[in-house]
């Protein structure tokens, strides 16, 4: 059976320290106001009267289903037998088709170039058999790629609070939600 690739997101480790960001921004060289990952606050949530910050770092859900490529009217779009999905920028128009598509908002109009960009999960990297550069630099490994296939999905969740639903395009986005507030301190 071929791989199934995703991210999968676990916000019980990912602090907001935004080097996954950072990493892939390095690796890639794109402009400045161009994020292919975004790391989000999430709202508190009262765990025991206590508020608890979590951090998500979200980037294109490489969906079993992508709404970006269906939407695509020159076929600038590509998904590999393993998941990915590739936007071959040398295809695009610049049209947006795909951004207004994508319930996640994850292709980004890149002013410089007149053309759309988003992840690909550093698939050259991936198949050298390397960790994408998100997930190499997550000092918290918070954030990693698995193979949906081989991957038993007890304890995944494909739903979290303020994500889209998940089934409209089959997102192969795993979360591993936090399990619980951890004490830092005692007050005496």
């Amino acid at each position: 059976m071929a791989k199934k690739l995703g991210f999968l997101v676990n916000s019980d480790r990912c602090v907001g320290c935004h080097s996954c960001e950072m990493a892939c921004k390095n690796y890639h060289q794109y402009d400045a106001e161009i994020r292919w990952r975004k790391v989000y606050a999430v709202n508190e949530v009262a765990h025991s009267s206590v508020p608890v910050r979590q951090y998500l770092s979200l980037a294109c859900n490489h969906c079993e289903d992508p709404a970006c490529m269906k939407a695509c009217p020159v076929r600038a779009y590509e998904k590999r037998e393993d998941g990915i999905v590739i936007h071959h920028h040398d295809r695009c128009i610049g049209c947006k088709m795909c951004i207004m598509a994508c319930p996640y908002n994850v292709p980004e109009f890149n002013p410089k170039y007149k053309k759309v960009e988003k992840c690909h999960m550093c698939y050259e990297r991936i198949d050298k058999g390397e960790k994408p550069a998100c997930v190499a630099g997550c000092p918290m490994d918070a954030i990693d790629v698995i193979d949906l296939n081989s991957t038993s999905e007890f304890g995944l969740d494909k739903e979290y609070v303020g994500f889209p639903d998940s089934t409209i395009t089959n997102s192969t986005t795993r979360f591993i939600k936090p399990s619980g507030l951890l004490q830092v301190r005692r007050d005496k």
